[in-house]
């Protein structure tokens, strides 16, 4: 069976094709402000050849899809419905689903849900601490995202390192948190193969400093400023979903421009945040992870070795010592682990998985 693979994401648009376990096709069309050209899209399906189905990654499932589903009329609607929980995505993803769908009307097409792999979330992790009307009425949870990538990143960094009890298809007995870290950034505490916690929560925009999101911000702010300066509702968001994050830190969103500008990375606080401050000048905090879990293993998504090696040297150059790494150094083909022990002496092995987008091998 031939499949495409389309992930719609913050600033590009990936098309695969698998064909069983062997990729045929891997191209990535840019997609700027969530605009894509129909005809790079055209061409590249093209290249593609004859596909038996069509596999979409969305952002946004809410409570109602917990799982793939084969989208028809009724399910699209659905989705749609969907879009203000999800605003900077949803769209995206929804464009993609109707632009393939027109250039493949016989394909069926299966949407995969961002939202599934946190679906059974503890109630402690799940839950605000809201009026327990709002909660039944309009039905406020975390919803957490980026659960294919977490799920994916999990599972591969079990199977990988060697899970105790032998069985590491599903990272059984494991503690591991997964860092998705791109334009959207999020971690996941997973727990015998399973989500129990997550920093993204009712939308995308909660947790993690991000490229143009906020992340967490206090609730009280944003409301000060809607009562005392009059800004809409419609501007508030604009704001924190795409002039905040990196660019309101930093003035600039994109990662490589600030680490080439001599200012790194921090985390802070119990569902972790992220900022900048000069080089130098610079702290860590790894009690989110270990505290909710247990840590075993911190495993991030790496695209290329370039990736690699900057988060290990920053590693080491906030204190980090290395217990053990292999021979052949910050980078192996396929997979890397090292153990770091930190100023503290709490030690933590830190994973670098490939990153291959939805693509995910048998387990």
């Amino acid at each position: 069976m031939r499949i495409l693979v389309v992930n719609a994401g913050s600033s590009s648009l990936k098309l695969s094709v698998l064909e069983g376990e062997a990729l045929r096709l891997s191209e990535t069309v840019p997609a700027p402000g969530g605009r894509v050209d129909e005809s790079a899209v055209r061409d590249a399906v093209d290249r593609g050849g004859s596909v038996d189905a069509v596999g979409h990654r969305i952002v946004h499932g809410g409570s109602e899809f917990n799982g793939p589903v084969l989208v028809d009329e009724r399910v699209a609607g659905r989705l749609h419905a969907l879009t203000d929980l999800a605003p900077l995505h949803q769209p995206k993803s929804l464009r993609a689903l109707e632009l393939v769908g027109r250039l493949l009307p016989d394909a069926p097409a299966v949407a995969c849900f961002d939202t599934a792999f946190h679906a059974n979330l503890p109630a402690a992790a799940s839950t605000y601490a809201l009026p327990a009307r709002w909660r039944q009425r309009w039905g406020l949870r975390r919803f957490g995202f980026h659960g294919l990538s977490h799920a994916y990143v999990s599972r591969r960094a079990a199977a990988l390192s060697g899970a105790p009890g032998g069985d590491t298809s599903q990272g059984a007995r494991l503690r591991i948190v997964t860092c998705h870290l791109g334009s959207g950034a999020s971690l996941a505490a997973v727990k015998d193969g399973t989500s129990v916690d997550t920093t993204m929560g009712f939308t995308p925009l909660e947790g993690l400093v991000m490229a143009t999101r906020s992340g967490t911000v206090d609730p009280g702010l944003v409301l000060w400023l809607e009562e005392h300066t009059g800004m809409p509702p419609s501007e508030l968001a604009s704001a924190l979903e795409h002039r905040s994050g990196l660019l309101g830190l930093a003035g600039m969103s994109d990662m490589k421009a600030v680490l080439d500008a001599e200012q790194i990375l921090y985390c802070v606080g119990g569902r972790t945040a992220v900022g900048i401050e000069p080089a130098g000048d610079a702290y860590t905090n790894d009690r989110f992870v270990q505290q909710r879990v247990g840590l075993h293993h911190l495993s991030f998504r790496a695209r290329n070795r370039e990736d690699v090696d900057k988060l290990y040297d920053k590693a080491v150059s906030l204190g980090a010592k290395i217990v053990h790494a292999p021979e052949e150094g910050p980078w192996a083909p396929g997979y890397y682990s090292v153990l770091f022990e930190d100023p503290d002496g709490i030690r933590l092995e830190m994973n670098f998985v490939p990153g291959k987008g939805l693509l995910e091998p048998k387990s």
